[in-house]
């Protein structure tokens, strides 16, 4: 099945061009799913019709929902919410040990595993998902690796510390403070399940994400750093949507030059990117409705299945270059004083920005020191020795 991720700053349409885009594939004849893993959900706005937790068939073969996350957390981790409520007891309704269960990126990733059902169930050709703004996006994204540290390096010593002061622990009448083996139990599904999340969105050959911008320069400069962090987590970005840009009438009279403006900013994000770009013009009243929204998908992609892949370039290659065994990460609009790599024994820390990730080397990197570091073009090249 293949999957399109829609983010992109909060406000650009990204709602809108999820189910412009849905409606389109299935005027190709795919059977699609569209997924909102927004908490702030718009799909049931933009269509124009209430739209649910439960699958919701808005077209001929086109099928939405809303994820709930809160109850998909209850579902699945509710022995994590049991002992939280435990040692909290001054908390009767349980909302702290609600709050308190919802980690930075967790509710994202929550709400993808919904994709994985779409998937199993065999009914679909295509998943649209109408993502949270690229600040949650990014919060997705650190989550997993996060997890996985704490998996690997402590998980194993907090379970057996526990097993061993438990029995004290009860005796002393404080056994509420230390979590029961179906604690832990939760924990490990927590991290099966992020973990399948994450090897889908890694996974180019199904998924791809879709950046949606507006011609502004303060847009696109977010965009840029959105596909830059996007690349550094591995998750292949095929293609940039532009909404919302001026009709050739404004090209005169009082918006001339909003339109000058606006030609300028577009000649930016064709430079920008090393996908292609689609664009979509500005609708003449509030696209609400499933007919607009197809109409706008038939604008958007201009013929072309917007299932196909427009690019198929990974985010993260090992090749050689020059001669010499090299990582290559794209990161178009990144500088290199943003850039910052270390070597962890088998593991390179890379820091663009504010953003951070341990990437696992592969075998034939192993063992070889980091020679060179080299950003030229929008892609960042490490070069390894012999």
């Amino acid at each position: 099945m293949r999957i399109l991720l829609h983010t992109g700053k909060g406000g650009v349409g990204k709602t809108s061009l999820s189910l412009a885009t849905e409606l389109a594939c299935a005027e190709h004849g795919h059977r699609v799913f569209v997924l909102s893993t927004d908490s702030a959900h718009s799909l049931g706005d933009a269509l124009g019709r209430r739209v649910g937790a439960e699958p919701t068939e808005i077209a001929p073969g086109v099928v939405a929902q809303e994820v709930e996350v809160l109850a998909e957390l209850d579902r699945a981790w509710r022995d994590i919410r049991e002992w939280l409520r435990e040692l909290l007891r001054e908390d009767t309704d349980g909302l702290l040990a609600d709050e308190l269960l919802v980690f930075p990126g967790l509710e994202e990733l929550i709400a993808l595993r919904a994709v994985n059902d779409v998937a199993s169930s065999g009914k679909f050709d295509v998943c649209v998902v109408d993502c949270a703004p690229t600040g949650s996006t990014l919060r997705l994204l650190r989550f997993p690796d996060a997890l996985r540290v704490f998996m690997e390096h402590l998980f194993d010593f907090e379970r057996k510390g526990v097993r061993l002061l438990r029995p004290l622990v009860q005796r002393l009448g404080s056994g509420r403070l230390l979590p029961r083996e179906a604690f832990f139990d939760a924990l490990e599904r927590l991290y099966k399940d992020v973990e399948s999340v994450r090897q889908m969105l890694l996974d180019t050959d199904r998924t791809t994400a879709r950046l949606v911008l507006n011609p502004s320069r303060v847009v696109v400069a977010e965009t840029r750093r959105s596909f830059a962090y996007l690349s550094l987590y591995g998750v292949s970005t095929d293609a940039v949507l532009v909404n919302r840009v001026l009709p050739d009438l404004a090209q005169t009279g009082f918006m001339a030059r909003w339109a000058d403006r606006e030609e300028r900013v577009l000649g930016e994000i064709e430079e920008s990117f090393p996908v292609p770009v689609f664009r979509v013009p500005l609708a003449q009243r509030e696209p609400i409705g499933a007919e607009v929204l197809r109409q706008m998908g038939e604008s958007l992609f201009d013929g072309r299945d917007p299932a196909e892949h427009f690019s198929r370039q990974s985010p993260i290659q090992i090749k050689n270059v020059e001669g010499r065994v090299a990582l290559q990460i794209d990161l178009p609009g990144a500088l290199l004083e943003e850039v910052k790599v270390s070597r962890i024994g088998d593991e390179v820390l890379l820091r663009v920005r504010d953003a951070t990730r341990r990437l696992a080397l592969p075998a034939s990197v192993v063992g070889r020191a980091l020679e060179q570091t080299r950003l030229q073009d929008g892609v960042l090249t490490l070069f390894f020795g012999a």
